[in-house]
């Protein structure tokens, strides 16, 4: 008797468990899901320069390595790093005393054969001397003058110079120095303007001119820009890369631009247009389509569902006892969680994206201005599903950002 009493008591407990488990389980079910963390933004209109991108490298309009073709001893650097020397400025000197010497001797020689052909000249008026002697005369006054000239370049060859205005390299050569023909000096930099060269493909040849303006982005001075003109244009396309290349010519007149860096380039090509812009992290990009997440309130949604469940009805032409069945079925209350009508939802939109822009895409179709959609968070949404919204970081949304080195 004991036992079945145990017994009927345990089942009862079991029952009682269950039903509480099942209670339980009902009442979470209950509950609205938490809502998503998710950052925003507003479609807005924006003016768009049509452009034509591109990353590029800056060089120099006129660039060195400078070298002497003799060798010989350093006396003399008359140039610091990072001077800005002028054209024909002396930046350094080999020993030259002993050719210096030599030019002496020579020029002496030829003072002497000078007045040797002077006074020949005057013998051969009065018949003193022979044609021949005077031609000898006339050819040692000419060798003479010869070896002096070349002399003097002799001379010259043991000094540098700058062929050109610019800035000076890193100079790591000290008087004392015992310098090979061929040994790299200083390097020289016209900076001011400065080239840029970038290649683009060949179906972008007919939009390409001379003269048309562009911008440059440089990681290097984030949010600045500058501007320059396509100042030549190859007449070749790359048979293996099908690409063209183009030179451009910027002002430099800061010098902040150096031969060698990278820089994004954007030719402006056509004129401006007007387009609703999103960044390009708000839109999903499915098989079937792209689409937005918007932000409305509970209640917005509700009308915006019922609106299109009528809609799609007109549509389909519904006998109207079906849309009878229909409006009512639409005004009982789902069994799902009840969200109150100030929550903010998401409900996902389909969208047409026209052109790129840096960070932006342009919203041809599918969206009115000042629209509030979601750009992070969207893994886990779907229509209906509730949110929280955390501006506090927000993704890249620039038209214009700079190339990143990693």
């Amino acid at each position: 008797m004991i036992v079945m009493i145990v017994a009927v008591l345990g089942l009862v407990a079991v029952i009682a468990g269950i039903k509480v488990l099942s209670i339980m389980r009902m009442i979470a079910a209950s509950k609205p899901p938490p809502p998503a963390v998710v950052s925003t933004a507003k479609a807005n209109s924006q003016d768009w320069q049509p452009e034509l991108r591109a990353v590029g490298t800056l060089r120099a309009v006129r660039g060195a390595d400078l070298a002497l073709d003799v060798a010989g001893l350093v006396t003399r650097v008359k140039v610091k790093s990072g001077d800005e020397v002028r054209q024909g400025q002396l930046l350094l000197q080999l020993r030259d005393s002993e050719d210096i010497a030599l030019l002496h001797q020579l020029e002496a020689a030829a003072a002497l054969a000078d007045v040797t052909f002077a006074r020949a000249r005057d013998q051969l008026a009065v018949q003193v001397i022979s044609k021949a002697d005077y031609d000898q005369s006339a050819a040692d006054l000419k060798a003479k003058h010869a070896a002096v000239t070349q002399q003097e370049v002799n001379v010259a060859k043991k000094q540098l110079r700058a062929p050109f205005s610019g800035r000076a390299g890193i100079v790591t050569i000290n008087p004392g120095a015992y310098l090979n023909p061929g040994t790299t000096i200083v390097t020289l930099q016209q900076l001011d303007p400065i080239y840029v060269d970038f290649h683009l493909p060949q179906k972008d040849l007919a939009e390409l001119r001379t003269g048309q303006k562009l911008t440059l982005g440089l990681d290097a001075f984030p949010g600045r820009t500058f501007g320059g003109t396509v100042s030549a244009i190859s007449p070749k396309v790359d048979s293996d890369t099908r690409n063209v290349q183009v030179e451009a010519k910027v002002p430099n007149p800061d010098r902040v631009l150096t031969p060698g860096m990278f820089a994004s380039v954007s030719v402006e090509v056509g004129s401006k247009q007007r387009h609703l812009t999103l960044p390009q992290t708000a839109v999903v990009y499915n098989p079937y389509g792209e689409t937005v997440f918007v932000v409305l309130t509970k209640a917005e949604a509700d009308r915006r569902q019922a609106a299109e469940a009528a809609a799609t009805a007109a549509a389909n032409d519904d006998p109207p006892k079906e849309k009878q069945q229909d409006q009512r079925a639409a005004k009982k209350p789902g069994k799902g969680p009840q969200l109150p009508p100030d929550a903010l939802v998401v409900q996902q939109t389909f969208v047409t994206t026209g052109p790129t822009r840096g960070d932006q895409v342009a919203i041809l179709k599918g969206l009115d201005e000042g629209v509030e959609v979601v750009t992070s968070g969207q893994i886990k949404l779907k229509s209906g599903a509730p949110i929280r919204i955390d501006n506090s970081v927000q993704p890249a949304n620039s038209p214009n950002p700079t190339p990143q080195e990693h």
